[in-house]
């Protein structure tokens, strides 16, 4: 028992929750020794360009191999401890599922407006957004409520197929 808890341990250690390749664990380590020699030398730590320069790497890999040393966050862990309430990440995130759903559906509707041309999306934005009436936005386009009533049929049909393709 005590040696499996030793290689998880070792595991975890070791190769961390997300697995970095060895040239860059080996870059890491190098960017660590670098900035050790320049903060002991000068006082300033090095720049992201100057790393690169020094150890003749792209300034991505450094970024890339900086990152994979930061430790792990998970969205589970406590933010804050007090008075017997421990409060996580996840429980900061106020997003329900109708408020995701409404907002793709307003990303979809909005897509959908915008491949509409002006005197459509006109009859829509009136009819829907401003609450007019079939008379209402005739009377304002100039035209009969007839003619509203079916271009209005014509465009939500049309929008319907493109949302089910």
């Amino acid at each position: 028992m005590p040696y499996i808890i030793g290689e998880i341990k070792r595991f975890l250690r070791d190769d961390g929750l997300i697995k970095v390749s060895r040239s860059l664990k080996e870059l890491s380590v190098k960017i660590v020794e670098a900035k050790k020699e320049e903060i002991a030398k000068t006082g300033e730590e090095l720049s992201v360009c100057k790393l690169a320069e020094k150890l003749q790497v792209q300034k991505e890999e450094i970024a890339m191999a900086i990152d994979s040393i930061r430790p792990i966050e998970s969205i589970d862990m406590a933010v804050y401890e007090g008075e017997g309430a421990n409060e996580s990440r996840i429980s900061r995130i106020d997003i329900k599922k109708d408020e995701m759903s409404l907002l793709v559906d307003r990303l979809c509707i909005s897509e959908l407006m915008d491949e509409l041309n002006e005197q459509d999306r006109k009859i829509i934005l009136l009819r829907y957004y401003s609450q007019k009436t079939q008379t209402e936005v005739a009377k304002i386009l100039g035209t009969s409520q007839v003619q509203i009533s079916r271009r209005e049929k014509r465009i939500l049909a049309l929008m319907r197929d493109k949302i089910e393709v």
